[in-house]
């Protein structure tokens, strides 16, 4: 099992741009066969050092991973948060946990 963990930092925290970007994700459910599972999670903390959003995936294996990062129903999603976003983090690794 492979979990795919993103945060996500908005150039603008407002309701509005957060809203965006959870639903933007949302689409992602259901969507992409290759997705095991999603999870958002919005951060409630206030700190210069805190990601805003975060999106916490699993896939079966790092191809799976691949065949999502291209996806043609995953590419409109990044355009989305990247336009919102001013940064984001990345940490894939594989795990026997499911």
């Amino acid at each position: 099992m492979i979990k795919h963990i993103v945060m996500f930092k908005l150039i603008n925290k407002n309701n509005e741009n957060v809203e965006k970007v959870v639903n933007a994700l949302k689409t992602l459910k259901g969507n992409i066969d290759v997705l095991c599972s999603a999870e958002i999670g919005v951060n409630f903390n206030k700190s210069d050092r805190n990601y805003d959003i975060v999106l916490i995936t699993k896939f079966k294996d790092r191809n799976t991973l691949k065949t999502y990062d291209t996806h043609p129903k995953h590419l409109p999603v990044v355009e989305t948060v990247r336009s919102l976003c001013s940064g984001s983090v990345v940490v894939d690794y594989e795990t026997d946990l499911n």
